[in-house]
């Protein structure tokens, strides 16, 4: 069985995904107080050495001992937020990215050295700064940890859900002569007509947002209203669970408005789970064993600053 540690949680898409693929999480992290209700409420039943052995942070800076407070594990996942970089695209390695919090992944992917990565975030992340930004994450996971790059922009209704939610998937590996593809898109199954139970004027719905609910359906801003059986309506939890692939059974023991906002900020499972399945596929075909040694990053001469200058 494959061990994972689940970074900037959320609500756990991640770990969900991951656990229907049969692996185990034995880490994670996650700082807003509402998500970590919601993801306890969930993952306590599924994951309870998890929370037995208190390894459910909040945030990820309280990792003072990496080495000894996370225990060895074989992917390291991570929906991240992106912070600004401190000039990102002039300096070099890691000294672009500290002040940021893609320098804590960085950091335990150096120290822990898992077997694979898989990072997720906004597509504009591909083109902030002129690319910068992103060339700087690449370089860092490429050059200054010595892992392999893949990456690929995902859309949820690539893998069955009925929303759009372009995000930018990368993926990893320790031993580079492992390789990877990503998973082809397959047939659309359910539709927002499903969803609602009526006609949906979409097919497709608007990928779900963390804030500005409310807008007129003839908004451009709009992506909680639609037009069903020629009545408006808008989403509830109860319908953005299903289009982020969360199951029946996942309650949210919060508000209204902070279950949509967690909706919002989660990933699609569906896509996640396809993503993960071919990472696990590829390491069981791999039969190289990767050599214990240590990379030279010097990482632990960059500590993170308490903000970071937007590029």
């Amino acid at each position: 069985m494959y061990k994972f540690i689940d970074l900037f949680a959320g609500i756990g898409g991640f770990h969900l995904a991951f656990h229907n693929l049969g692996a185990e999480c034995i880490f994670a992290c996650e700082w807003d107080k509402h998500a970590r209700k919601t993801y306890k409420h969930y993952f306590q039943k599924i994951s309870p050495d998890l929370f037995k052995k208190k390894k459910f942070y909040g945030d990820i800076n309280s990792i003072k001992d990496i080495e000894n407070e996370i225990d060895d594990f074989d992917i390291l996942t991570a929906g991240f937020p992106c912070q600004p970089f401190s000039q990102a695209g002039f300096k070099k390695g890691f000294e672009d990215t500290r002040g940021t919090l893609f320098f804590k992944i960085a950091e335990i992917i150096d120290i822990k050295k898992p077997k694979a990565i898989f990072l997720e975030n906004v597509r504009g992340l591909l083109n902030h700064n002129n690319g910068k930004t992103f060339e700087v994450i690449k370089r860092v996971i490429e050059k200054d940890l010595g892992y392999s790059f893949y990456w690929k922009i995902v859309k949820a209704s690539d893998f069955g859900l009925p929303q759009l939610r372009p995000r930018l998937f990368m993926v990893g590996f320790r031993d580079k002569n492992i390789d990877f593809e990503f998973p082809k898109p397959i047939k659309l199954k359910t539709t927002m007509s499903d969803i609602w139970g009526g006609d949906c004027s979409r097919k497709v719905g608007f990928t779900l947002r963390c804030g500005g609910r409310g807008s007129r359906i003839d908004d451009r801003r709009n992506w909680d209203a639609y037009l069903v059986n020629g009545k408006v309506r808008r989403l509830s939890p109860e319908e953005g669970k299903i289009m982020q692939g969360f199951p029946e059974d996942f309650v949210f023991p919060v508000s209204y408005v902070e279950a949509m906002k967690q909706l919002g900020n989660s990933v699609a499972i569906n896509a996640i789970q396809a993503v993960g399945k071919e990472i696990i596929k590829s390491l069981n075909r791999s039969e190289i064993k990767i050599p214990e040694k240590s990379l030279k990053t010097n990482i632990k001469e960059f500590a993170p600053t308490p903000q970071a200058i937007a590029a």
